[in-house]
């Protein structure tokens, strides 16, 4: 099951999401021309090795990038390094989908850490396993684990286009593409599938995402959201008057604001609704909220109007219409 798109509009630019996506791109771009030797020692240095990372083993002499003491900071490195076209592909596709609406719910800066603090956890979780081991990982899916797990308790229900099998091409709510993404994973781990890929990093991300979105989101952003622009669950409430200067509309509802006051603007220009015409001869009109969707009342019957008197000679009544008109 492979996602091409969702449907879940954002309504601010993704600067952060695409400046992770061009990071990535361009490390990759500058290691996969190196040989395989260059490769593997450029891995060493930057990867996240879980001996280094837990004071279990030390780089040489000279031989680590970072400052003594300073090691730790490969956690952060390994983030941006992949190891094939595949990986990358498939790690910045899932991030294009689904990290713009996640950075829309808590903003640029927030999303950076919170992107980061997920790759953290993800690599602890991984390192955990066997704090002896002194195998680098590299690679963004645990951090992009996390991003998925904030996107399935931010937007259940948005619908995501996928090619399933690669032949059917059709939607599926969000719920089900991220539930059989992380159930595959942790099927893949017990099942010890893929011994050179991290599933352990993929799961803790995954949870660390869960546990962190509701500490970053916006305050007035609410879980279990549909991907539509009114509100599915929460504080807000589509339409309130707020007060003061500042508006309190969340992100998420500026898109259905707008459409709302479109729809209004509209009606009032066109005299529809509780801005219709003035009714004939004074009547006053139903400026109620709810006067739009009343059935038209029965039109009045218009009176007759009202005979003109006559001018001149009275009219002349005949007692006995049978006899000769001349005869008056």
């Amino acid at each position: 099951m492979l996602p091409i798109k969702d449907n879940n509009p954002t309504t601010i630019t993704p600067w952060v999401t695409y400046a992770i996506i061009a990071i990535n791109v361009v490390v990759f771009l500058g290691t996969v021309t190196l040989d395989p030797r260059a490769a593997v020692l450029m891995n060493l240095q930057y990867g996240a090795i879980p001996a280094v990372l837990f004071g279990h083993a030390e780089l040489p002499p000279g031989f680590s990038p970072f400052p003594d003491g300073f090691g730790f900071l490969s956690i952060f490195s390994a983030m941006f390094m992949h190891g094939g076209w595949m990986h990358l592909g498939g790690n910045m596709l899932y991030l294009w989908i689904f990290g713009n609406n996640v950075e829309d719910s808590m903003g640029h800066f927030r999303f950076l850490i919170f992107y980061l603090a997920c790759g953290v956890a993800a690599a602890l979780g991984h390192g955990l396993l066997d704090t002896q081991s002194e195998i680098p990982m590299i690679g963004a899916s645990g951090a992009l684990a996390g991003v998925l797990g904030a996107y399935f308790l931010l937007y259940p229900k948005a619908r995501v286009l996928v090619w399933f099998f690669w032949v059917f091409i059709f939607y599926v709510p969000a719920v089900v593409v991220l539930g059989f993404w992380f159930v595959s994973q942790v099927i893949n781990f017990g099942s010890g599938a893929g011994g050179g890929i991290a599933w352990v990093a993929h799961i803790a991300g995954f949870l660390a995402g869960l546990a962190l979105i509701p500490l970053f989101k916006h305050r007035n952003v609410p879980l279990w959201h549909d991907g539509s622009p009114a509100p599915a669950f929460g504080i807000y409430r589509p339409g309130r008057k707020t007060r003061g200067a500042t508006s309190n509309i969340p992100p998420w509802a500026a898109a259905y604001e707008a459409e709302r006051a479109a729809k209004h603007a509209n009606m009032r220009r066109d005299q529809r609704g509780p801005w219709g015409k003035e009714g004939k001869d004074g009547e006053e009109r139903d400026t109620s909220p709810w006067g739009r969707y009343q059935p038209d009342a029965a039109p009045k019957p218009e009176p007759k109007p009202k005979s003109k008197p006559s001018v001149g000679v009275p009219k002349v009544v005949r007692l006995h219409p049978d006899r000769d008109k001349d005869d008056t």
